[in-house]
C-alpha cells in the first residue's frame, strides 16, 4: 500500500533532533512520497536542504504564506520569482489568504496571492491554498484563475459541503488531514458525501495531529490514521483509499 503526504513541513526544527527516525517511520507506515510547503525566505535553505538529503522523495514547493506577508511582501515576493526562475519546483505553495490572526495587511494578502497565481499559471504548476477563516473570499480569489486552467489543493480543508462543491467545480482538490479525527470537526457527513477522486492526504507535520496522537508533534506516519478515518467515513478498504488519492497525488503533481 502506498500513502502520499502531500503536505508536511518535515525541514522544521522540531524535527532536528529525530529526522532520521521519522522519516523510516512513515516509509514503514508506506509513505513513499513527501511534498514540502514553503512559507517564507527564512525557511528556504532548510527546505532545499531536506529535498535533497531525501531526493525521490522529498519534494519542495515554492511560495509566500499569507501569514508572512507584513510590509516588506514585495521584497518576499521578489525572492519567490528569483527561484522559480532558478530551478522547477512542484507547486506553488503554500499561499492564500488568512484573516484569522490579523487583517493589518489584508490587501497586501491578496495582492500577494494573485502574484504567485500569477506565477503559478506561467509556469504551468499547481498552487497549493492556505485558508482559513476566509474560505469564501479565498474561493472567489481562485475562480478567474481556474477558469484560465489553475488547479491545485484547499490544503487542511475543514469547511462546509457548498464550500467542498465550489472548490471541486473550480478542479481543485480536497487536502484532507488530520482535523477529520476530531470528535467536533463535523467533517465527516460533508466528505461522505464527496467522492474520494476529489481528496489528497495530507499530515501538516508538526502540527494538526490526528486522534489518537493529538496535542503531540505531528509526523508522516500519523497519515494512516487519517486512511483509516476517511475509509471508515466512505465505507471502503483503507487500501481503496491510499490507490485513489495516492493517484490523485501524482496526476496533481504530475509526478
Amino acid at each position: 500500500m502506498q500513502l502520499i503526504d502531500t503536505h508536511c513541513h518535515l525541514y522544521l526544527n522540531e524535527f532536528d533532533n529525530d529526522r532520521y527516525e521519522v522519516m523510516s517511520r512513515a516509509k514503514n507506515a508506506g509513505v513513499t512520497k513527501f511534498y514540502l510547503p514553503s512559507i517564507d525566505s527564512t525557511t528556504m535553505d532548510v527546505m532545499m536542504k531536506m529535498e535533497g538529503d531525501y531526493q525521490n522523495e522529498c519534494f519542495a514547493m515554492i511560495g509566500l504564506h499569507p501569514c508572512s506577508v507584513n510590509e516588506s511582501y514585495l521584497d518576499e515576493l521578489q525572492k519567490v520569482d528569483q527561484w522559480l526562475q532558478q530551478r522547477k519546483f512542484v507547486a506553488l505553495g503554500e499561499i492564500g489568504l488568512d484573516f484569522y490572526w490579523d487583517k493589518t495587511f489584508t490587501n497586501e494578502q491578496y495582492a500577494a496571492f494573485n502574484q504567485q497565481m500569477e506565477w503559478a499559471l506561467a509556469y504551468n504548476l499547481p498552487i497549493v491554498i492556505h485558508t482559513r477563516q476566509a474560505m469564501q473570499e479565498t474561493i472567489d480569489a481562485v475562480k478567474p484563475f481556474a477558469k484560465k486552467g489553475l488547479t491545485g489543493i484547499f490544503h487542511c480543508f475543514g469547511d462546509s459541503l457548498e464550500a467542498a462543491q465550489q472548490i471541486i467545480s473550480l478542479g481543485f482538490l480536497l487536502g484532507v488531514g488530520g482535523v477529520i479525527t476530531y470528535k467536533n470537526a463535523g467533517l465527516a457527513p460533508v466528505l461522505e458525501a464527496i467522492p474520494l477522486e476529489h481528496m489528497v492526504l495530507e499530515t501538516d507535520a508538526p502540527y494538526l495531529s490526528p486522534v489518537p496522537h493529538r496535542g503531540k508533534r505531528n509526523e508522516s506516519s500519523y497519515i494512516f490514521a487519517i486512511a483509516q478515518k476517511l475509509a471508515e467515513i466512505k465505507n471502503v478498504s483503507v487500501e481503496e483509499v491510499a490507490l485513489v488519492t495516492t493517484s490523485n497525488a501524482e496526476k496533481i503533481f504530475n509526478a
